[in-house]
């Protein structure tokens, strides 16, 4: 029986985590499930799953999660140390799908005792890259990718020599703007910015995939996972989304992975690896579909790509100056403190204004080193979107 935690087990990918397991419950002993404010789903899910312990990351909502679970046997913690600890607890397998930030200290701690640590949240390898890679070394960790368009980079390249990649091809859907006209952007509302053609996710990532956020995250990722140049890291815009990646070979061939806009391909993937295993999504009708497109990414639509090529290139603590300051300027967006084109600004206000400290390029660091460049950097970003004049 496979022991497993999910971490961020209230959020789009934790549920389909939950979904995949709930249907073979017998295969599993779950360990741990965290979430945040969802008090009622994460209890609902920890009684089902019959979890050892449920943990919120509010210390306020402890006495709440307490009395869903009356009776049940599952134990209930609160707080950031708490979430740190459920991620520590000896398991086999791991999901990190904390949103933002937040998962890293948790995802560290699984990698830490040793597990198979299913990687949802890009923000981990986006901050802190090589401690990270360093840590899983280190304590004999597996990492395995979870976001689509990595999962695909990884299946493609499964007995293939990375002396022999030449590039790798990240699609984007071009979220829910792609067609828009670039003056339109302007004016554009939260709830406009919310709705994604292809896939369905929280508001949060829906609103980077509009802006492209998103897809710069995952380029850094990319390159810290992979170990690749990032000039060998490509994207294309690719409206339907079902070719998630595309591997390059010298030899001029092309890999492509394709598959319907479903998350549970990617986590049953990892959930199984080194097997595959059936999986309850959609089987692609390609005569049906009839057609696939392909566009570069328009710069002027999508500044984040041009930020984030310029975080590959400067390494060092950078992408987590990158990672707070679009923390900080998402939430300003949905709060209406800017408009959606001001988020790129603010981010590259926070890259320009933090860019004289030496310290943040070097390329080994420590967890309290990116903590403290974490925070400095969304107190910078909001003086930057205080600053503004809408």
């Amino acid at each position: 029986m496979k022991r497993v935690s999910i971490l961020g087990a209230t959020g789009s990918i934790g549920q389909n985590t939950v979904s995949l397991i709930a249907a073979d419950p017998d295969a599993y002993d779950v360990v741990a499930l965290t979430g945040g404010r969802n008090i009622d789903q994460l209890a609902a899910d920890a009684i089902r799953l019959r979890a050892d312990v449920a943990v919120t990351c509010y210390d306020d909502l402890l006495d709440d999660l307490r009395a869903r679970l009356e009776g049940s046997g599952v134990e209930a913690a609160a707080g950031d140390a708490a979430m740190a600890e459920a991620g520590a607890r000896p398991a086999d397998w791991v999901m990190s799908a904390i949103v933002g930030a937040a998962g890293l200290v948790p995802g560290l701690a699984a990698i830490r005792q040793g597990a198979v640590l299913a990687l949802a949240n890009k923000e981990t390898l986006v901050c802190a890259g090589p401690l990270v890679m360093r840590e899983v070394a280190q304590h004999g960790a597996t990492l395995l990718p979870v976001d689509s368009e990595h999962s695909a980079v990884f299946q493609a390249l499964v007995g293939e020599d990375m002396a022999a990649v030449e590039r790798v091809i990240i699609t984007a859907s071009g979220g829910a703007f792609r067609d828009w006209p670039l003056e339109r952007l302007v004016t554009a509302t939260v709830e406009e910015a919310s709705a994604h053609p292809n896939w369905d996710m929280g508001q949060r990532i829906t609103i980077d995939s509009a802006s492209m956020f998103n897809k710069g995250l995952e380029l850094i990722e990319t390159k810290e996972f992979f170990g690749l140049d990032p000039d060998r890291i490509e994207v294309l815009v690719h409206p339907e989304s079902l070719i998630h990646a595309l591997v390059g070979f010298t030899d001029g061939a092309l890999m492509a992975h394709l598959g319907p806009p479903d998350m549970r391909h990617a986590i049953g993937y990892a959930l199984n690896h080194p097997q595959r295993a059936p999986l309850p999504v959609e089987r692609l009708d390609l005569g049906r579909i009839g057609q696939l497109n392909f566009r570069p990414p328009d710069s002027e639509r999508y500044p984040a790509l041009r930020l984030a090529r310029g975080v590959m290139e400067a390494g060092g603590l950078t992408g987590a100056i990158f990672n707070a300051a679009k923390e900080v300027a998402l939430d300003a967006f949905i709060a209406g403190r800017i408009g959606f084109l001001d988020m790129a600004h603010a981010v590259e206000d926070t890259l320009t204004a933090m860019s004289s400290d030496a310290s943040l390029q070097m390329d080994t660091f420590d967890l309290d080193m990116v903590l403290d460049t974490d925070q400095r950097s969304r107190v910078r970003t909001d003086e930057i979107i205080s600053s503004m004049d809408r």
